[in-house]
């Protein structure tokens, strides 16, 4: 199945897509529009209808695959309403405010994977637990746990995950005299992060003018660290940053990048960021399934072709991205929500999604169709996206969450941009993250 577009993921965290595909009118009124509420559903009404409330942030699919309007075609008595937050930054504190009041939550909401294990621990008795009506071993293994408490309750059915790979310009690769097949392109970096970097070198000694080798060294840290099991906590829920492997490798990493003056320097998904892929400075991303919805959307027609995507750096799979829908137990139709949840979390539901807008599903029984499996993403220059998130998915490593995960990534990511962007030494910049953190976690 070859897609002529794709849409971009869950990062919910910093953007809003542009849609996929068009719905009718009749689903637009089917499925509602964004509100600024959050709130749960109405009683049933006298004739027995009900409404349900999903509540989540960026763009889950779920309107663009018309999937709302097939669920109230399959029972007549249940519409769905959507209300979306932009950015998960705000929806975030705003469900934790609404658990702790106990008010305005939706029959349904949606959470992202930096945030599930603080909700699993401090929360997760708020929540249906959905063991008895998902198959755990329908997901790669690696996600079911993560939204699993310690005593075995499931809160949250995942969506969506993040497989990684690397995005290039095969032109720029071209002009640069590098081969800029996918094949040699993944080949090239075979050895790990570290090979990225000595292409980034070559790519530099000879790159197009006006044009970086990457976008972000962030973003390389970001994937560094999501493929190692050991992140910023231990098993036991202590946090380990300071001496973690992974980061210290990622940070290593990114230090050398922006030393050898291989990035752009661009804060991802920020204005710089957009400009810089309309105007094709870039040459590679890092690419989680997502990152090809936004590349494409903010590169435009004129760059249709010139991308592909390769593997990701070196034979360690890693994942960035993904998100769960959980269903409050304080919502006035429990049973009914739970029905709606395992429906869009189902294979076929997660494929249709994938087709519409492009974010892989984290349902194993979705690879086996043919939306999934035989996809090739025609912007991409016919890559094979379906295998190669597939196979991906399947080898990534069980990572330890930790609580505040995001706001640990975060604060780091920030200190990365600042040595790329204002030449910030390496060891003031990490003493700036971890003083940062330490504030923050306690």
């Amino acid at each position: 199945m070859r897609l002529t577009r794709a849409g971009g993921g869950p990062l919910r965290r910093p953007a809003v897509l542009a849609a996929a595909s068009a719905l009718t009118a009749s689903a637009l009124l089917l499925t509602g529009c964004s509100t600024s509420d959050g709130g749960g559903s109405d009683a049933a009404g006298a004739d027995g209808k009900i409404t349900l409330t999903v509540a989540d942030y960026g763009q889950f699919g779920y309107k663009e695959a018309g999937l709302f309007a097939e669920y109230h075609r399959l029972h007549p008595d249940i519409t769905v309403r959507e209300n979306t937050t932009a950015n998960e930054q705000d929806y975030y504190p705003k469900l934790l405010q609404q658990l702790n009041s106990g008010s305005e939550l939706a029959d349904v909401q949606g959470i992202e994977v930096g945030r599930i294990k603080e909700v699993v621990d401090t929360q997760a008795g708020k929540f249906a637990d959905l063991r008895d009506d998902i198959d755990v071993n329908d997901w790669v293994p690696w996600k079911a746990k993560q939204a699993t408490t310690a005593d075995g309750a499931v809160i949250g059915a995942g969506t969506d995950i993040g497989p990684m790979s690397l995005c290039y310009r095969r032109d720029l690769f071209e002009q640069a005299g590098l081969p800029a097949d996918r094949e040699s392109v993944a080949k090239a970096v075979t050895g790990g992060w570290q090979d990225y970097l000595k292409l980034g070198e070559k790519y530099r000694s000879k790159a197009p003018a006006g044009t970086w080798f990457m976008d972000s060294a962030s973003a390389m840290y970001n994937a560094v660290v999501s493929s190692e099991p050991r992140q910023y906590y231990d098993a036991d829920g202590k946090p380990v940053y300071k001496e973690s492997p992974s980061v210290r490798k990622g940070w290593n990493l990114a230090a050398e990048a922006a030393r050898k003056k291989l990035t752009q320097g661009l804060a991802q998904f920020q204005d710089p960021w957009v400009a810089a892929l309309r105007k094709g400075t870039v040459a590679t991303v890092v690419c989680p399934a997502w990152m090809a919805g936004q590349i494409s959307t903010n590169s435009g027609s004129k760059y249709q072709g010139r991308w592909d995507i390769a593997r990701a750096p070196g034979d360690s799979a890693a994942n960035w991205g993904g998100s769960f829908l959980a269903v409050p137990k304080s919502g006035k139709h429990v049973k009914e929500a739970v029905e709606l949840v395992k429906w869009l979390t189902a294979p076929e539901q997660q494929a249709a999604i994938f087709e519409a807008i492009g974010v892989f599903p984290s349902n194993k029984g979705a690879y086996a169709l043919d939306k999934v499996k035989n996809a090739e993403l025609a912007y991409f220059h016919d890559a094979p996206i379906g295998r190669i998130y597939a196979e991906e998915a399947q080898a990534i490593p069980e990572a330890v969450l930790g609580p505040k995960d995001a706001v640990i990534k975060d604060s780091i990511s920030t200190q990365i941009n600042n040595m790329e962007q204002r030449g910030t030494p390496p060891a003031d910049a990490w003493k700036a993250a971890t003083e940062t953190i330490d504030k923050t976690i306690g």
